[in-house]
């Protein structure tokens, strides 16, 4: 559902009693978080229980499993998802009683007035580069305020309230809300088209990102045609990475910046796009004056973020990695970075689920052609989300597109089919690779239990 954003933001201790609607969302469960730390009276509602709603309930939020219009008594403000459908009971609720309705975007501008603003948006890549950022500026004792996309180990959460002036907010196209805030400093990882469904052509999503550039005070960016600073591993960037190695699981690097040496940055997770990813990071906190070193080392601790080639464990000799990947762009990174995982004689076993009728009815055969990379491919049938199915765009349109030959691709469109079919062709030393932004992830445990269990799990 589109809810329209107020022509007044208002700051978050002037909203009243606010209630969330899908607060188990990533994007939402950071609002509240942010929200309840301020002081301010937070409640929320979601479909399902699930380990954010019990998180949450811990933290002293009223968190509600299902929607009830009930739920908003004593309520002033109701932020809700755009997953929401017109017909819940309390968005209706909400508009009957003319109380304050806002989307999510409007709801974490609340949060973030009067602070000093990093914004990070990117077709690909802006939650690890959020993660990256805030960890390096800890590091340098700048102690943000952040809202991030997903949960992250080395922070122990998505959000909170820093001691510091500074914001970090990981900031979506998706919907249109990155065009709600106003930061100091812009961030674009990267644009490569994605949610036409809500953009409608490659040029509008395009003009977007270019809007979003002049909302802010600097834009810090790969792309110099939106960058006032270039961050990029290319000649005459302002801030340059050189000497890339991916190995063992780790990539370094390093930095000059503005022609002066920084010395090598080192991080614990495998790959190019994340090397790009930690270089952004690394220009904003230089940006905002921190000390170079320091950011190094806040780097280096970073550990991933929950859902970006996160590895979940090992069983019967096969090790389970897990994320969040959608896009064909994605999928080739996660892809590359795994094949640095593997060696002689081991595989890349990939479960991949793709995610929205749309986006696999526009990307599907990319998506497929991406996924050849692997030595074997599990298809999934779509993920729809928050849109109506569609029997003529299924896992099946991606696996034929799969390059692979015959018998190392198959399309399993029962759910439950899925992780006997992995412990069937998984063998000692392989990686599997969980991939797709739906419900995918949650066999992942599933498949570690059932090869620690023989394959009879």
């Amino acid at each position: 559902m589109k809810i329209p954003v107020p022509d007044e933001i208002l700051p978050a201790d002037r909203l009243g009693h606010v209630h969330l609607v899908g607060i188990g969302g990533a994007g939402l469960s950071g609002i509240a978080r942010l929200m309840h730390q301020s002081g301010v009276a937070v409640s929320g509602s979601d479909a399902n229980d699930s380990a954010v709603v019990q998180a949450l309930r811990a933290e002293g939020i009223t968190v509600h499993v299902g929607h009830d219009a009930a739920h908003l008594d004593g309520v002033d403000t109701v932020i809700a998802t755009t997953a929401a459908r017109e017909d819940n009971p309390e968005i209706v609720a909400a508009q009957a009683r003319g109380l304050r309705l806002w989307p999510r975007s409007a709801g974490l501008q609340s949060v973030l007035l009067g602070r000093r603003v990093v914004a990070i948006a990117g077709t690909h890549g802006k939650t690890t580069t959020t993660a990256m950022t805030t960890v390096a500026l800890q590091e340098a004792g700048l102690d943000p305020t952040f809202a991030i996309g997903a949960e992250v180990g080395s922070l122990g959460t998505n959000a909170r309230v820093g001691t510091g002036p500074v914001a970090v907010v990981e900031a979506d196209e998706s919907d249109g809300a990155f065009l709600v805030y106003t930061p100091e400093l812009a961030v674009i990882t990267n644009v490569d088209p994605d949610h036409l469904d809500h953009w409608g052509t490659e040029e509008a999503y395009a003009a977007a990102f270019a809007e979003f550039a002049e909302r802010a005070g600097t834009t810090l960016a790969e792309d110099a045609g939106l960058a006032d600073v270039t961050v990029a591993f290319a000649d005459g960037a302002t801030i340059r990475g050189t000497d890339l190695v991916i190995e063992g699981g780790r990539t370094r690097f390093r930095v000059e910046a503005r022609g002066t040496d920084l010395g090598e940055v080192e991080l614990a997770v495998p790959g190019r796009h994340y090397a790009q990813d930690a270089l952004l990071a690394l220009a904003v906190g230089l940006e905002l004056g921190a000390e170079p070193a320091a950011l190094v080392r806040g780097l280096a601790r970073h550990q991933g973020a929950k859902r970006r080639m996160e590895p979940l464990g090992e069983a019967g000799g096969v090790r389970v990695y897990d994320s969040y990947a959608h896009h064909p762009s994605e999928i080739r990174g996660d892809l590359e970075a795994a094949r640095s995982l593997v060696t002689g004689e081991q595989r890349l076993i990939v479960a991949f689920q793709p995610h929205l009728v749309s986006r696999t009815r526009i990307f599907g055969t990319a998506m497929g052609h991406e996924l050849g990379a692997a030595d074997e491919v599990l298809l999934l049938d779509v993920y729809v989300a928050r849109e109506d199915p569609d029997p003529a765009v299924t896992g099946a349109l991606v696996a034929d597109a799969v390059p692979l030959p015959a018998g190392r691709v198959r399309f399993v469109p029962e759910r439950a089919d899925v992780v006997p079919a992995l412990v069937e062709v998984a063998r000692p030393g392989d990686l599997v690779l969980t991939l797709g932004a739906g419900d995918v992830t949650a066999l992942a445990p599933q498949l570690l239990a059932a090869l620690a269990d023989g394959g009879r799990g």
